[in-house]
C-alpha cells in the first residue's frame, strides 16, 4: 500500500485562504495601498490601490510580500523626511 501523498481538503483550503484571501482582504482594508483612482495625467486607468489587487491576485504570497516592501519603504522614506 501506497503512502497518500496528496494534500486534505482542509490544508487545500488553508493555502487559498492564507494564501490569497487574507493578502487580497489586506490590501482591500489598507489606506496606505493609495486610490481606486488613477493620479492625474496618468495614461493608466487603474489607481495604485487597483494595480496592488491585481498584483496580489496574480502573484499571490510573493505579490502581497511585494506590497509588504513597498509599504515598508514608505513608511522609510516618511521617517526620514519627517513627515
Amino acid at each position: 500500500m501506497e503512502p497518500d501523498a496528496s494534500l486534505s481538503a482542509a490544508a487545500a483550503w488553508a493555502i487559498l485562504i492564507c494564501g490569497w484571501a487574507l493578502p487580497l482582504l489586506h490590501v482591500l482594508g489598507s489606506r496606505a495601498a493609495g486610490s481606486w483612482r488613477a493620479p492625474e495625467g496618468s495614461a493608466c486607468p487603474l489607481g495604485p490601490r487597483a494595480g496592488w489587487l491585481v498584483i496580489v491576485l496574480l502573484c499571490g504570497p510573493v505579490g502581497w510580500l511585494l506590497f509588504r516592501r513597498a509599504l515598508m519603504r514608505k513608511r522609510r522614506a516618511a521617517e526620514r523626511t519627517g513627515s
